[in-house]
């Protein structure tokens, strides 16, 4: 292992949840110190109940109604994200009782993962193309557009090819990247899954992580200051 791949896998996740939680206390404390919280797409007007944020976050209506060709990207994304997050769990769970439960052996497990995960894959990475060709085209949203709006995308579509490389060019081995997620939570020896195809979608999932208190992506955030901005105001 050189010792790029080895920064990778087993310091930089260390140094990435520093920085992630460092960077999340400041937005708090700056959202907190606020009289109202300049927050992304939350508190919504009218949204102060928990029924309006419940409505909000799960299904865009206010987005519906002003541009619902974004809404569509917005809504296939979140969801294919919902499940591709999923099923990353497996790399830290098995699941064993589920899929006892379920009467399903290991390979049909593997087998419903492999498909599943393929279309989830490639999906999403489709999705995430459609937004970037619609942010470049379109010059109402190109000229809004920042720098940090195409880092965000950068990031998510250099990890979605990677993890699609590793799952169709078989460079992915479930129980070797199990066991570098098991060292690296019990401080051991790390050791490297085979092919640079994951050493590079660890980094760049990492870099995305610590990116996330930094950008628009947290607007996710937002939630939990909706009412007290709502409140406030």
């Amino acid at each position: 292992m050189n010792g790029f791949d080895r920064f990778v896998i087993a310091y930089l996740p260390y140094l990435a949840i520093v920085l992630f939680l460092g960077g999340m206390a400041l937005r708090v404390f700056v959202w907190a110190k606020l009289p109202q919280p300049s927050l992304t797409l939350f508190p919504q007007p009218g949204g102060g109940t928990k029924k309006g944020i419940v409505t909000e976050v799960f299904f865009f209506p206010k987005l519906f109604r002003s541009d619902k060709l974004l809404w569509t990207l917005a809504w296939i994304f979140h969801v294919t994200l919902a499940l591709v997050a999923l099923g990353h769990l497996r790399v830290i769970f098995d699941f064993a009782f589920l899929w006892n439960a379920m009467g399903m052996t290991p390979s049909d497990v593997d087998g419903m993962s492999a498909t599943l995960g393929g279309a989830a894959g490639i999906g999403i990475l489709a999705v995430v193309v459609a937004i970037m060709v619609r942010r470049f085209f379109l010059k109402r949203v190109r000229e809004i557009s920042t720098g940090g709006d195409w880092i965000a995308l950068g990031l998510i579509a250099g990890i979605l090819i990677t993890g699609n490389v590793m799952r169709f060019g078989g460079h992915f081995d479930l129980n070797q990247t199990r066991e570098w997620f098991m060292a690296l939570i019990t401080f051991s020896a790390v050791a490297a899954p085979e092919g640079s195809a994951f050493v590079w979608h660890a980094l760049l999932g990492q870099l995305l992580f610590v990116y996330i208190p930094y950008s628009k992506i947290l607007h996710f955030g937002g939630i939990f200051f909706s009412q007290t901005a709502l409140h406030r105001s």
